[in-house]
């Protein structure tokens, strides 16, 4: 049945089935005439009306396949009673229903129906043989005939519940792979949040703080550092407006987005800090090179989180930020040194551990904790290769190795700052 026929059929359902027993029936009336011709002594209506019973039953084998199937056998085998020879013709009802029965059915009812009709032909060939010295004709054909209809219909079976079965598994996969993007998605939308607001709203606090101690003895400088905080709370409500704004899926991607953070961005970071009395130093060694965007604003995040740590927890306001750019790899660093009173003071967080993330996700190393000789340190590796001199060719690789995870190392983690 060629592709227009099908479309016909499941359009008009009642009309095919209609002409499918019409045909059945015109195709089981030949086949009996037929046979007739060559066996003058059979009788004909009584064969006629058998098979005309036999087409008729077909139009429930799909509803009730067990039934339909004992009533074609029982007029297959009174047609073989009157004397007709049963040939594929003559058991067309009966292989039809024996088909449908297959494939509508388990496994178990199939066979065990399919042996009883068998059963049925050997009966009828050893009790009503129309040719007694052709066993073949009358017992072995019908039975054979029998058996196919079974182990086709069995075949069609298992190919449809394989099908099926393949396409649940295929859907549950793309369940699993939409389920596994949206939790990827919502740890990089948490990432991005933790950084900008607690980077952000630990300066806003330092600068308060410190305006609040100053304002007693030293008001001018009191004045200038509450003149500087609305710019911290500016930039965190701009960069907090941009990380939500990830999170909409409407018509609006016409609109003048501002580019992601990154290394260029480093001076107003240090300006920042040093406005809430973190005084920072920068330090890069090697040359420098242009990066991927991903890997731009992992750094500068590790960088801001580190930074932030140090405003939150450290002993002492200063702290010290090393690039290093060698061929293949971007090595950063941010550190500050002990009071002398002491060890900083650390406590639990989310800091190392979007950092953390952050490496692992663009294929790095992390390593953070207190150093031998006093202090506590942050320490980054970021691989670089020649595709990071052409970052919109290598944004779609280091998208994908951040879809399909990292292949870093984790090495001993630290305190948690």
């Amino acid at each position: 049945m060629n592709t227009s026929r099908q479309r016909w059929a499941a359009a008009r359902p009642q009309a095919a089935e209609a002409g499918a027993l019409a045909l059945a029936a015109v195709v089981t009336i030949s086949g009996v005439v037929f046979t007739r011709t060559f066996m003058s002594t059979p009788p004909l209506w009584p064969a006629l009306a058998l098979a005309v019973v036999a087409c008729a039953a077909l139009h429930w084998r799909r509803v009730r396949p067990v039934p339909v199937l004992a009533v074609t056998l029982l007029c297959t085998m009174g047609v073989g009673a009157l004397g007709y020879l049963l040939t594929p013709l003559l058991m067309g009802p009966l292989l039809a229903a024996q088909y449908s029965l297959s494939v509508h059915c388990p496994r178990r009812t199939t066979w065990s129906s399919a042996l009883a009709a068998a059963l049925g032909m050997v009966a009828t060939g050893l009790f009503f043989p129309p040719f007694e010295r052709s066993p073949v004709l009358s017992i072995v054909n019908p039975t054979a005939w029998v058996l196919l209809a079974a182990a086709f219909g069995s075949y069609v079976r298992v190919r449809r519940e394989y099908a099926a079965a393949r396409a649940e598994h295929a859907a549950r996969e793309r369940e699993e792979e939409a389920r596994h993007r949206v939790f990827q998605e919502r740890m990089r939308i948490a990432r991005e949040l933790h950084d900008v607001v607690a980077h952000h709203l630990t300066l806003a606090d330092a600068q308060a703080s410190t305006a609040a101690h100053l304002a007693a003895t030293h008001p001018d400088q009191a004045l200038d550092i509450i003149g500087k905080l609305p710019q911290t709370t500016s930039a965190a409500l701009h960069e907090l407006k941009a990380a939500v704004g990830l999170l909409r899926q409407d018509s609006d991607h016409g609109d003048d987005l501002t580019p992601a953070p990154g290394l260029r961005d480093l001076p107003a970071l240090v300006e920042t800090c040093a406005a809430a009395g973190l005084t920072v130093t920068v330090g890069v060694e090697g040359h420098e090179r242009r990066l991927t965007p991903v890997l731009d604003l992992t750094a500068y995040r590790i960088v801001q989180e580190a930074l932030t740590n140090v405003s939150k927890h450290a002993a002492t306001p200063a702290a010290r930020v090393r690039l290093r750019y060698a061929p293949h790899r971007l090595t950063l660093s941010v550190t500050n040194d002990a009071a002398p009173g002491g060890p900083p003071n650390i406590t639990g967080g989310f800091g190392l551990v979007t950092m953390r993330e952050r490496a692992t996700a663009a294929g790095g190393t992390f390593h953070a904790g207190r150093r031998p000789q006093g202090g506590f340190e942050v320490a980054c590796t970021l691989p670089l290769d020649d595709r990071d001199e052409n970052p919109g060719e290598a944004l779609g690789e280091d998208l994908g190795e951040l879809r399909h995870g990292s292949r870093a190392t984790r090495p001993h983690e630290g305190p948690a700052l």
